[in-house]
């Protein structure tokens, strides 16, 4: 049995040390910090194959950046301007999946746990960008306690999640058990061929930044188109998705975002870049202007601001029989202006400038199971999709 399950193991660890340059980031002034970024385990554990398998993330960032990373544009969970830390049990799901049909390409599963509601794109830590996009916010839905069904026929996968609505409040914050089961999400998929993907989403929230209830609910949709290329050794992400904050059935604010990105890589040398315009609410800021209060005080906010911001990344991969090493560097151009007016929010006289410059230089380790694209379970992970593995990694077809 122990021989068994060392044979149905797959383990992966990753760490990005980074050093930030944002001018201006606030007042004029420009600001440089380096960080361990995305300190990350990953574990998938599938001892009886279909029948039950378990995929688990623990990430340490509020161990690292409990600050936050710098990254202009990006808000949530009581930051702004910097990416919050994840929670420490980012994820951990139990899945059972049962596969039917002629070529076994058809399947139905159940999933449990916390993790990532069925909505929107892959989790931007999965993704090749060390930056994350300032939509995360806007086009997933993740570290909840949630339950997935799926079902894939042949080309389709159809999936349906329930899930508690508020977000996290800190790297060590649970699902509140009053709200489990408070909000749903749905999401369909079509692979036309083996390396073309198609989806549309659609979720309601209930007061995602409340934890106690009685702030306003959120309808989210989503849509995107992936494609790769057969060998893996690149893709296209084109994504939509739009948010609307409601009181009651009272439609307050929408934020919308267009993104696209393209990744490609050649022997150890890949390069990639991104395209995202992104709205945002301008929330009142405490005496440490990067962070905003939660739960906030009311339903109004300071201000609405879009954000234009190109970002290229380069970097090359050295590999050995269980651990890559990556250096990089990425630069971005961020254009603000605000939507609203009149707002108590003038983006150029807080920042001084209404274009932000963004340089990060740094190097990416992994060890074992590379951190495979997140977001979907059981069925909806398509058995066409190539897994790359490491070390002690099993065969990539049985890690659903």
């Amino acid at each position: 049995m122990i021989v068994l399950l060392l044979a149905q193991l797959a383990i992966g660890a990753q760490a990005i040390g980074v050093v930030s340059r944002v001018s201006p980031a606030v007042h004029d002034r420009a600001l440089t910090e380096g960080y361990l970024t995305q300190p990350a385990l990953m574990l998938e554990l599938n001892p009886w194959r279909d029948l039950l398998s378990v995929k688990s993330t623990v990430n340490l960032e509020g161990l690292t950046i409990k600050r936050g990373e710098l990254t202009p544009g990006i808000y949530g969970e009581g930051y702004i301007d910097r990416r919050h830390p994840h929670t420490y049990l980012h994820e951990l799901m139990l899945v059972s999946m049962k596969r039917f049909g002629a070529d076994q390409s058809s399947a139905v599963s159940l999933g449990v746990g916390k993790g990532f509601a069925a909505f929107g794109t892959d989790d931007p830590m999965a993704r090749p960008f060390e930056k994350y996009p300032i939509n995360h916010h806007l086009a997933q839905i993740l570290e909840r306690a949630v339950a997935i069904g799926a079902l894939r026929l042949s080309d389709f996968v159809f999936e349906a999640s329930s899930f508690n609505g508020d977000e996290p409040t800190g790297p060590g914050d649970v699902p509140n058990r009053n709200r489990y089961w408070d909000s749903w999400s749905t999401r369909a998929t079509y692979t036309p061929w083996a390396q073309a993907e198609v989806q549309t989403s659609y979720a309601r929230v209930k007061s995602p930044e409340n934890p106690a209830g009685g702030g306003a609910d959120q309808r989210k949709h989503s849509a995107s188109i992936r494609l790769e290329d057969k060998q893996h050794s690149g893709y296209a992400l084109f994504e939509w998705a739009r948010t609307a904050d409601y009181a009651g059935s009272t439609q307050t604010f929408a934020f919308g975002s267009l993104l696209g990105e393209v990744w490609a890589k050649y022997d150890q040398v890949n390069g990639a870049i991104r395209f995202e315009r992104t709205e945002r609410p301008d929330e009142q800021r405490l005496l440490d202007e990067f962070r905003s209060p939660v739960p906030p005080t009311d339903l109004s906010i300071a201000g609405r601001s879009r954000w234009t911001i190109i970002t290229a990344r380069a970097g090359a991969e050295v590999t050995t029989k269980a651990m890559s090493f990556e250096p990089f560097a990425e630069v971005a151009r961020a254009l603000v202006a605000p939507t609203l007016r009149p707002a108590g929010f003038d983006p150029r006289a807080f920042y001084g400038s209404s274009t932000i410059w963004s340089l990060s230089a740094g190097m990416k380790i992994a060890f074992g199971m590379e951190h495979m694209r997140m977001g979907r379970y059981g069925a909806a992970v398509s058995p066409r999709t190539t897994q790359s593995m490491r070390g002690m990694n099993m065969p990539s077809h049985d890690m659903q």
